[in-house]
């Protein structure tokens, strides 16, 4: 057993996931699904997501060794800040935001802020610690009844520590991915952010803008072309607003690469330029078909 109890807070797809692979690997003792909706929370139980449920955060994290924060991303600061005071100064705090400078930084200051509260205190004590991660594993589809236990085998899971964290911290989120299934990457927050926009935030914009300009009477028509290429764009719109807000800068700088590129598109099809309109045709392959291989 690799750990006694872990707290998910939003047991929802990607937290529902982590909860079944955990059951299904025998690697907690509790698992602890904290949320909002009821409904939810006892279909989480019924499924293996979590052996107890809770719609109150602060029990759930002073039991808690490790913590997996499961929230759209604009929340994940707050609820990693309140861990920061509640939890056991053993634990290990983590996340799955799709964005990772703006939460770092945010938990960096209230960190800073904790410390000093505690410094004045004269019952301080230490603070357990946060290191922020992105598994890149989903779907379109939101809700628990969508968890899968294998849902992170041989995902990426991105971490991001500073130098703020302990090796040993390090090593136990690393093992945690591992022991479901993921290969682990570990790169700065800001590097991740750029990295992501380019292979998820970017293709989700695309795909909404794809589906949004299709004209209505033209869907009859669509078929798995149309389906495949658009299938993202069904996402949660407030998560993916969030999203793309979050990670501003980055996916405009992307968006920009790929605005050139079209315009050479829209350039040899204006000039009915065969040669140039196949040479782009035959780049883009050759980059898709290398992660094929």
């Amino acid at each position: 057993m690799q750990w006694e109890t872990v707290t998910i807070v939003g047991v929802g797809l990607i937290g529902g996931s982590i909860g079944l692979a955990l059951n299904e690997r025998r690697l907690a003792q509790n698992i602890i699904g904290v949320g909002r909706r009821p409904e939810a929370l006892r279909q989480a139980r019924l499924m293996g997501a979590a052996t107890e449920t809770q719609t109150e955060l602060e029990p759930a994290l002073a039991r808690a060794d490790l913590i997996v924060v499961c929230t759209p991303v604009e929340t994940v600061a707050d609820v990693v800040r309140l861990a920061l005071e509640k939890s056991p100064s053993h634990a290990l705090i983590t996340d799955v935001g799709s964005v990772k400078a703006k939460i770092v930084l945010e938990v960096n200051r209230a960190h800073a802020e904790l410390q000093a509260k505690n410094a004045a205190s004269p019952a301080s004590k230490a603070m357990p610690e946060f290191i922020g991660s992105h598994p890149m594993a989903g779907s379109e589809k939101t809700g628990v009844e969508f968890a899968k236990k294998d849902l992170f085998a041989n995902r990426p899971a991105i971490i991001t520590p500073t130098a703020e964290n302990s090796a040993e911290k390090i090593e136990q989120l690393t093992t945690f991915w591992e022991k479901l299934g993921a290969r682990v990457v570990n790169m700065s927050p800001e590097f991740h952010d750029a990295a992501v926009a380019d292979v998820s935030h970017l293709p989700h914009l695309i795909a909404a803008v794809l589906a949004a300009a299709t004209p209505t009477e033209s869907l009859p028509l669509a078929s798995s072309g149309w389906a495949d290429t658009t299938r993202i764009a069904a996402g949660d719109v407030e998560l993916w607003r969030q999203i793309l807000q979050a990670n501003r800068a980055p996916t405009l700088q992307a968006l920009a690469r790929f605005e050139k590129v079209l315009s050479e598109f829209r350039k040899a099809l204006e000039q009915d330029s065969s040669q140039p309109l196949a040479e782009l045709l035959a780049a883009g392959k050759r980059r898709r078909d290398s992660l094929a291989s």
